[in-house]
């Protein structure tokens, strides 16, 4: 793109400028989820709904046997 003057590429700096920081926020929010999504709360409760879900198939495996 070919500037014809000073403003159009303070304009295009200043998009820039906002996007980046727009992005860097939407990368905070990534970090952040993924931070929530590996605490040991969040692993604690998977393995308990595991153990919930195949630990009544169990049973009832050995209920009917």
């Amino acid at each position: 793109m070919a500037y014809e003057n000073f403003e159009q590429i303070e304009y295009d700096l200043k998009r820039l400028n906002l996007e980046r920081k727009i992005a860097m926020e939407e990368f905070k929010g990534l970090k952040h989820e993924v931070k929530q999504d590996l605490s040991p709360n969040s692993w604690l409760s998977t393995v308990l709904s595991f153990v919930k879900k195949y630990g009544i198939l169990y049973l009832i495996k050995k209920i009917f046997r």
